[in-house]
């Protein structure tokens, strides 16, 4: 079965096809994604690399967590579901001050 893994720290330059490149060296890459963003189209400096298996995921973890990449230190931890993640922080109007007029 495959495994997703998180690439934090990527450098804003890099394209999918060396994303994929690059976790290749230790394992088969069966998928892999930078995130943009949705107004400019500019990579967020964060993607997703799928790994064929649970060795090979773990393998690429050891091998790129915290080492540089285009001048940039990458982060590579298992990507998290989407119902796992903590809520984003926002404004809460419940907990704002009273205004004074």
């Amino acid at each position: 079965m495959s495994k997703r893994l998180y690439i934090g720290g990527l450098p804003y330059s890099t394209t999918e096809e060396e994303l994929k490149e690059v976790f290749a060296q230790v394992g088969e890459v069966t998928g892999a994604s930078i995130i943009t963003d949705k107004m400019s189209g500019r990579s967020r400096g964060f993607g997703f690399v799928e790994m064929a298996n649970d060795d090979e995921a773990e393998k690429a973890i050891e091998t790129w967590n915290g080492k540089e990449f285009g001048g940039r230190t990458l982060v590579v931890n298992e990507a998290k579901p989407m119902g796992d993640r903590p809520p984003k922080r926002s404004f809460d109007r419940d907990r704002r001050p009273p205004r004074r007029f």
